[in-house]
């Protein structure tokens, strides 16, 4: 079944500074979603949360690749910010996606939220 996925940055605060941060995310979004039988059909990387739209080929799927991502970017964050400790508030929220008409809604959700953040004037540019 597809998941809805929120990851949120500790109190809020930014979990991405710097472009190659959002490089280093996805590389490792990608290379776990592989290793893990885990599907990504949309994404947004805000800059204090993450939207993930994802379907696992088994029950363990998820788990697994937001355990990878997270030992995987934490580190490199705390390393390359000089900094210790979380970056994530929490465990991330899923959301099953059961109605297949809901998940194209849930894309364009994902999809629209730097519009919605007043970042962007439309979803097309946003990195």
């Amino acid at each position: 079944m597809p998941q809805h996925i929120v990851q949120r940055g500790i109190n809020r605060e930014p979990c991405f500074f710097a472009e190659e941060d959002y490089h280093f995310y996805l590389h490792w979004l990608e290379k776990s979603a592989a290793d893990w039988c885990c599907h990504i059909h949309a994404y947004a990387l805000m800059t204090n949360h993450v939207h993930l739209l994802v379907t696992p080929e088994n029950e363990t799927g998820i788990a697994k690749l937001m355990q990878a991502i997270g030992r995987r970017y934490v580190q490199y964050i705390n390393r390359a910010y000089r900094r210790t400790g979380s970056l994530w508030e929490g465990r991330y929220k899923s959301s099953v996606i059961q109605a297949e008409s809901y998940l194209l809604t849930c894309m364009r959700y994902i999809e629209l939220n730097p519009v919605r953040a007043a970042m962007v004037p439309d979803p097309g540019p946003y990195r």
